[in-house]
């Protein structure tokens, strides 16, 4: 592709429109995980005892093994829901800025 194509698919306001919802979608979901993450961290610095109790009487299953299971599973379900969008709306829209960078250049 020539310079002149990256330019009007820089100028075309869907691009625009493009890097501000993935932009905001990518930020969104990465303070979700950083929270998670250090929030837990801060409290196995803090309160380690509250991770080491058990989940129930008896049970061998601690509260922080329980508690990174979910969010293991929760980061991957994040990640899915990152690959959806972006496999759907976002290279929709990247497909249509595309399309009418070579219409122009026709």
């Amino acid at each position: 592709m020539s310079s002149a194509i990256y330019e009007r698919m820089r100028a075309n306001p869907k691009f625009q429109e493009l890097v501000a919802k993935r932009g905001r979608f990518a930020w969104t979901l990465a303070f979700v995980v950083l929270s998670m993450f250090y929030g837990f961290v801060m409290v196995v610095a803090f309160n380690p005892a509250a991770l080491g109790q058990p989940v129930s009487e008896g049970s061998m299953l601690t509260v922080g093994v329980a508690v990174e299971l979910f969010m293991f599973i929760f980061f991957w379900a994040l990640t899915a829901v990152y690959v959806k969008r972006a496999n759907t709306e976002f290279d929709a829209l990247t497909q249509e800025i595309v399309k009418e960078a070579w219409k122009e250049n026709k």
